[in-house]
């Protein structure tokens, strides 16, 4: 694979979430048949745009926020994402026709144990630092609580320490991160694993293409299951 190609002229172009969230899905994405061009891996490379062992299937490495906001507006077909970022954009354009049961991790309100001590149903307004502003107020309307969100888009766990706000709503994989920054996990909003997603304007123009990948993506989610 010379990754001399462009994606634009690729019959199908899946975007994958860069970070964490990318090493879980590189073996469910290469178990489906898919192995990215060696450049892929070359953690120096500035490359945006990467070809795959099929020739007809291009990769592109984004934010994990931005997976789903590129497959919604078509410039990608398919996603690998996280479902607290489907949920999060809710875009109507987006088809999720499987789970790939990676990446478990829950969407959590936390905060000081002050703060966790008292009950915040009396409450009619609060202040919580989060990059999940939509699930956050929904969750808290539907308390009659009204959520006031102050976004941030990194080291959510410093709003209670510096004083910004003493609540946050944020990913939680083990917890260990809340209770090394003096944190506690109150409730939890959503339960999460990766999905694969589909753009659907994608799926009805290119449905054989796609619907042969959803069955690769099914068929891989249960390989893994029969052999866990």
């Amino acid at each position: 694979m010379s990754g001399s190609s462009s994606i634009r002229r690729k019959h199908l172009t899946i975007a994958l979430p860069k970070g964490r969230l990318l090493q879980s899905v590189l073996p469910i994405l290469q178990k489906a048949g898919l192995t990215p061009e060696d450049e892929f891996f070359d953690s120096k490379s500035r490359r945006l745009e990467f070809d795959t062992s099929d020739p007809n299937v291009g990769l592109i490495p984004v934010k994990p926020f931005d997976v789903a906001t590129f497959v919604a507006f078509g410039s990608a077909d398919l996603g690998l994402v996280g479902a607290d970022v489907i949920h999060e954009f809710g875009y109507e354009e987006i088809y999720i026709p499987v789970d790939l049961g990676l990446g478990h991790c829950r969407l959590s309100v936390a905060a000081t144990p002050e703060v966790a001590d008292q009950p915040i149903g009396h409450l009619s307004h609060l202040r919580i630092a989060t990059k999940y502003p939509n699930l956050t107020r929904n969750f808290f309307a539907q308390k009659g609580i009204q959520a006031e969100c102050v976004k941030l888009n990194g080291a959510i766990e410093l709003a209670p320490k510096l004083g910004l706000c003493p609540y946050i709503v944020d990913i939680v994989t083990t917890g260990n991160t809340l209770k090394a920054n003096g944190l506690v996990e109150m409730e939890t909003i959503l339960e999460a694993t990766s999905r694969l997603i589909v753009n659907r304007n994608s799926f009805k123009t290119k449905s054989d293409s796609i619907n042969h990948w959803i069955t690769a993506f099914r068929e891989a989610v249960d390989d893994k299951a029969d052999a866990a």
